[in-house]
C-alpha cells in the first residue's frame, strides 16, 4: 500500500536525475509538498513515441516514430481509465497490485503502452499497534542518501464520453508488491520502486509485451530506511518538513 508520500524536490532537480528533456508548463511552478494525499495532483515522468517534429507520433497531423520523448507531466493521482463514466473511480485506484495488474480491465492497457514513474522524496507507511486498543505508528521510509525514489506507475487519459471539446485529464497510479525482509514489520505491502536501466526498460515505449515490461519489477528494492514521525501527518491539510523529521528530533 502507498497512500501517502513526501515530493519536496524542485522539478528541474528531478528532470536533472531522471534524464527528462522536457517538463510541462504546468509542473514548473508546482509547490512543494511533504504529504502527498490521493486525488492531488503528483508529479509524473513518461515516455512517448515523437516524429521528426517532437509531435506524439500516430496522432493527427503526426508523422511515423521516428525516436522518443521523456517528458514530466502532472498528473491526478488515482488512475481513471477511459471507459469511466466519470472520474470519481480513480478515488480507490491509487495503487496497483503488480501481481495481477495485467489482468486488469482497469489498468492492462496502460501496463501495455501508458507507464510512468512517480517521483518521491519518500513515503509514509503506518505500523499497526500491537493490540487492538493501541493506535497506528506513522514511518518515513527513504533511501539512505536522501536520492529520490521511482516508484513504478501506470497513467490513462480520461475526459468525458460524447464531448470532444473537453479538456483531457491525466490520472496515474502507483503500483505495489508484497513486502520482505524487515519491512514486513511495518506493513505487508510495498510501492514497487525501480532502479537504473529497469527505468529505461519500464518507460520505453517500444516495448509492448506486458510480461517483458512487468519483468522489470522483480529484480529487487533498493536499501530503503526508516524513522518513527509524527501522527500530524495522519491529517493530509498537514503539510511541512517537520512531517518528515524523526519523533523528537
Amino acid at each position: 500500500m502507498c497512500g501517502r508520500y513526501a515530493s519536496f524536490r524542485q522539478a528541474q532537480d528531478l528532470a536533472d536525475v531522471f534524464d527528462v528533456t522536457t517538463v510541462a508548463e504546468e509542473v514548473a511552478g508546482r509547490q512543494p509538498s511533504w504529504n502527498v494525499a490521493p486525488t492531488q495532483d503528483v508529479l509524473v515522468v513518461l515516455e512517448r513515441l515523437v516524429d521528426a517534429e517532437g509531435r506524439t507520433a500516430g496522432r493527427d497531423g503526426a508523422g511515423e516514430a521516428t525516436g522518443t520523448a521523456r517528458e514530466m507531466h502532472a498528473a491526478r493521482w488515482g488512475l481513471v481509465p477511459s471507459w469511466a463514466k466519470d472520474p470519481s473511480i480513480g478515488n480507490r485506484m491509487i495503487n496497483a497490485r503488480s501481481e495481477t495488474v495485467a489482468e486488469k480491465s482497469s489498468f492492462s492497457p496502460s501496463v501495455k503502452a501508458r507507464r510512468c514513474l512517480v517521483p518521491a522524496d519518500g513515503y509514509f507507511e503506518w505500523q499497526a499497534p500491537g493490540t487492538a486498543s493501541g493506535r497506528k505508528t506513522p514511518y518515513f521510509i527513504t533511501s539512505p542518501d536522501g536520492a529520490p525514489l521511482a516508484f513504478a506507475g501506470l497513467y490513462a487519459w480520461w475526459r468525458p464520453k460524447g464531448e470532444p471539446d473537453a479538456d483531457w485529464l491525466l490520472t496515474t497510479t502507483i503500483l505495489t508488491a508484497a513486502s520482505t525482509g524487515d519491512m514486513t514489520e511495518l506493513h505487508d505491502r510495498v510501492p514497487v520502486i525501480l532502479r537504473g536501466d529497469d527505468i529505461d526498460l519500464w518507460l520505453d515505449p517500444t516495448v509492448t509485451d506486458p510480461a517483458e515490461a512487468l519483468a522489470v519489477l522483480g529484480t529487487g528494492t533498493p536499501e530503503l530506511t526508516w524513522h518513527e514521525v509524527s501522527t500530524a501527518v495522519n491529517t493530509p491539510r498537514n503539510n511541512g518538513p517537520e512531517l518528515v523529521e524523526p519523533v523528537g528530533a
